[in-house]
């Protein structure tokens, strides 16, 4: 399996989708970025998404969570999709506790950060807003295959 991105190029995240960028919603960066999956098992029936920032745990002292996707069933994402009302998945709360994209915003240092895509055997039973606990529950014993994705994003 395979995950690319046209926002990351050559490791590095477009500033339009984090602090840097032009749309906010409460002051959180909010245009997603885009990606796309190919050579997924031909038994996947959808995907699921983790977008998060390890470097975050010294600052804050947890993973910051800033994007969760369930229920994909197709295998590309364009960008600003999260923000689509009619969107084709449902989307966990991140750790603004927002059940929608919220962008890069390193306030200490240059940022990694992980787009984690699973293909797995069924759609999770999950509803908007769920957690990443409820999240990995659902999807222990169902992951065909993953991939992840790292892109680095500024600070200054």
């Amino acid at each position: 399996m395979k995950v690319t991105s046209l926002g990351i190029e050559k490791g590095i995240i477009d500033d339009k989708y984090g602090k840097f960028g032009k749309d906010f919603i409460l002051d959180m960066p909010s245009f997603s970025l885009p990606f796309k999956i190919e050579d997924y098992p031909k038994e996947t029936v959808s995907f699921a998404v983790i977008l998060d920032d390890k470097d975050s745990v010294p600052v804050c002292g947890f993973v910051w969570v800033h994007w969760l996707i369930a229920n994909l069933k197709k295998d590309q994402i364009v960008s600003g999709e999260s923000s689509n009302i009619n969107a084709e998945f449902i989307q966990g709360n991140n750790s603004w506790n927002m059940p929608l994209y919220g962008g890069m915003a390193p306030p200490d240092k240059d940022h990694i950060y992980d787009l984690t895509v699973f293909a797995l055997d069924k759609e999770l039973n999950l509803q908007k807003g769920f957690s990443l606990t409820e999240m990995e529950t659902e999807m222990k014993g169902h992951i065909l295959d993953s991939f992840c994705l790292k892109g680095k994003y500024r600070s200054k």
